[in-house]
């Protein structure tokens, strides 16, 4: 996840050394944008003393600033840890982390809070990065032991803490998992505390990013902070096939885009009578076939002639149904049946001139070829 000026590598940007503020805001995951950097606080007003730092795959805490440090977005800091210390990287200071803490109702009293040590020294710094460059090989000689002791679990990231003291392996699994013999095996093999932590599936694929069906990057990993819960009547109430393939994402839950758009359709459906009321007429009852939301138009048929289908506005449905509430007589469907218009196919012209792309195709040129080389040739004559 890189902008158009720069790319990333381990988080860290290396094209516009920006360290994540740049104005495209796509140089880190989940990273803000510090509107009030540039604007003074009032007279007698004390900054705010608590800074938002990330750490990685988007992880963000909020820490307490006790040394008064000199700190600006981008400084990489040693926090408090337990045990140890953890090194991260500063995304937000000043008063939108009073705003930020406000939003996730964490109060600045809280207990729960740790504070910052200093910024980062460069010791703290290498062995960070010795850290970090330890992941991919450790992930990989952890799933040969997890399958090597037949696990149902899934490792699908690890992550060191700043001081290089500990390990944290992220697992996904479908049951309970009981890995006493695989910590164990971990810690004979990677000489270290080992943490295990399960998370998700939804959270797993925001962890390791893809492309979705529409051709971006997954929202939870981008952008999307919540996940909220995703149910099949979001897809019923958009008139969606009930396809699992179609609605699931990389995750393989429902997709989190089918909540997007869902409060417009419910907005929507208000003025719709509710699909499953017949109409009653002299005629006999109709039953609602499809419904098409945009254009606010039902299609009804009679039972027993399933084939013919009535075009209704959500009004004239209405109006039919308080019809039938009051028990007035109402002939048939044709009465209130909307004539659609048919679209008329867009006709493609030669707007540049152009003729066929076969205009330079001579057209029977191999036959007059092959008879003047019949007529050139010479009789021969009999010995």
């Amino acid at each position: 996840m890189g902008c158009s000026s720069c790319s990333t590598k381990d988080g860290q940007p290396k094209g516009c050394k920006n360290n994540g503020t740049c104005g495209t805001d796509g140089c880190n995951k989940l990273s803000v944008f510090d509107w009030l950097s540039n604007m003074s606080l009032p007279q007698g007003m004390e900054p705010f003393n608590f800074v938002e730092v990330r750490f990685k795959n988007g992880r963000k805490h909020f820490y307490k600033n006790t040394e008064n440090l000199s700190l600006s977005i981008g400084d990489v800091v040693a926090t408090e840890a337990a045990p140890g210390h953890d090194v991260g990287v500063i995304c937000l200071t000043g008063e939108l982390v009073r705003v930020q803490m406000k939003k996730k109702k964490v109060r600045p009293d809280s207990k729960e809070i740790l504070r910052v040590y200093r910024k980062a020294s460069q010791r703290d710094i290498d062995i960070w990065q010795e850290g970090r460059d330890r992941e991919e090989k450790m992930k990989v000689r952890a799933r040969e032991i997890a399958i090597r002791l037949n696990l149902q679990m899934k490792i699908s990231d690890i992550e060191f803490q700043g001081d290089g003291s500990k390990a944290t392996f992220y697992y996904t699994a479908e049951e309970r998992v009981d890995f006493r013999q695989l910590i164990k095996e971990f810690a004979r093999e990677f000489n270290t505390r080992i943490e295990m932590r399960q998370i998700g599936f939804r959270q797993e694929a925001s962890r390791l990013g893809g492309i979705g069906s529409c051709g971006r990057e997954l929202c939870c990993s981008t952008w999307l902070t919540d996940f909220r819960s995703v149910n099949t009547s979001a897809a019923r109430y958009q008139q969606l096939s009930l396809n699992p393939q179609k609605l699931a994402g990389q995750c393989g839950k429902l997709k989190c885009c089918l909540n997007y758009e869902l409060d417009t359709y419910l907005d929507a459906l208000k003025d719709f009578p509710k699909s499953d009321v017949k109409l009653h007429t002299k005629k006999g009852a109709a039953v609602c076939q499809k419904i098409d939301i945009f254009k606010g138009l039902l299609w009804y048929a009679y039972e027993g002639d399933w084939s013919n289908w009535h075009t209704l506005t959500a009004e004239q449905a209405n109006t039919v149904i308080k019809a039938n509430s009051k028990k007035e007589p109402v002939n048939s469907l044709e009465e209130y049946a909307v004539e659609i218009p048919q679209e008329s196919k867009p006709d493609f012209t030669n707007a540049v001139g152009q003729d066929s792309l076969t205009r330079f195709d001579n057209k029977g040129s191999g036959k007059k070829k092959r008879k003047n080389k019949r007529k050139k040739r010479k009789p021969q004559k009999n010995g």
